[in-house]
């Protein structure tokens, strides 16, 4: 009898991948379910003197605290194992991915702390993120034939949620970071999803026009100048402008940018907003901005990158070719 074929999306992944992808399914066959939050909420909840020791499948995958041996079931540990993703360190084990529930799958990402300069992030953006995308897909979908990419896709957010939601359409997934991708890959292979994806920085090598391009850029001054968390300039906002610019130029006839990061507001200005009214006028384009939450990451206001700056704002945008 002839094996069976791979199912979507495994055809490109190796072995160890494969174990994490065993893992994420039987992880969905035991109910698990983590919400990831921010890094700030999950150093307050990780300061309680009783969290210095995981007690369950959520401190271990979640939380990612260090656990003995017996306490995660072999099959899981083994698929940690087998995909090189477990660690001793002072006779206890630690997770290096977290898993998290968005939309009824799981997604691997990068363990607590997110401090490597390779680090796959994961959190509170990428559940608005996904939100934006759906809501803009119901408002207006896509035709199946659609050439759709996520630009600096990290986990696979974007990507997959289009993939689920366009059956049938050619979805892309950037980053400059090949740990994401690879994540990437398992994490679409586990929600049933084929994407490809490509190693670059903003669209290089993403060839043809695109019907839809999707951006969550990073959009917080980082001192350590992580590429998954550094927006550079405009108080982290100039890579949302540069990318958007990027992304606006690359479009189809009749294509759109779906754009989900945020901006810092100084004395009632969105800097952010006036760089793209003046791109999406000078070309002609619809901008539809808006303020998706008014006050978000507020403990970055205390550092001197930010001593001007009164709020930062989650902000959505879809630009629309002609």
């Amino acid at each position: 009898m002839a094996a069976p074929l791979p199912a979507a999306g495994e055809q490109t992944l190796d072995e160890a991948d494969r174990a994490l992808l065993d893992l994420l399914r039987k992880l969905m066959g035991t109910g698990y379910h983590f919400v990831t939050p921010t890094p700030a909420t999950h150093a307050r909840v990780l300061a309680r003197p009783e969290r210095t020791l995981a007690r369950d499948l959520r401190d271990i995958l979640g939380w990612s605290l260090p656990f003995t041996a017996e306490l995660l079931a072999a099959e899981l540990r083994d698929c940690l194992n087998r995909g090189g993703m477990i660690e001793e360190r002072d006779g206890l084990l630690r997770s290096k991915l977290r898993v998290s529930a968005l939309r009824g799958d799981l997604y691997l990402h990068s363990a607590y702390p997110t401090e490597a300069e390779d680090s796959v992030f994961f959190g509170p953006d990428s559940y608005r993120f996904a939100d934006l995308i759906a809501a803009e897909f119901a408002a207006h979908p896509p035709d199946p034939r659609s050439r759709i990419a996520d630009i600096g896709g990290g986990a696979g957010v974007g990507a997959i949620i289009a993939a689920k939601l366009c059956p049938g359409a050619r979805v892309l997934a950037t980053d400059v970071n090949p740990k994401a991708l690879r994540l990437a890959r398992i994490n679409a292979a586990a929600a049933g999803v084929q994407i490809e994806t490509i190693e670059t920085s903003g669209l290089e090598g993403v060839g043809a026009r695109l019907d839809v391009a999707m951006l969550n850029p990073p959009y917080i001054v980082d001192d350590g100048g992580r590429d998954y968390r550094d927006g550079g300039g405009m108080h982290g906002g100039q890579a949302s402008r540069d990318l958007t610019v990027e992304a606006m130029d690359q479009l189809a006839p009749g294509g759109r940018v779906i754009l989900y990061t945020g901006s810092a507001i100084v004395e009632g200005r969105d800097a952010l907003a006036d760089a793209l009214e003046a791109e999406t006028a000078r070309r002609g384009f619809r901008c539809d901005y808006r303020e998706i939450d008014p006050d978000v990451f507020g403990e970055e206001l205390v550092k001197p990158p930010y001593r001007d700056v009164e709020r930062i704002a989650v902000i959505g945008a879809i630009i629309r070719r002609s």
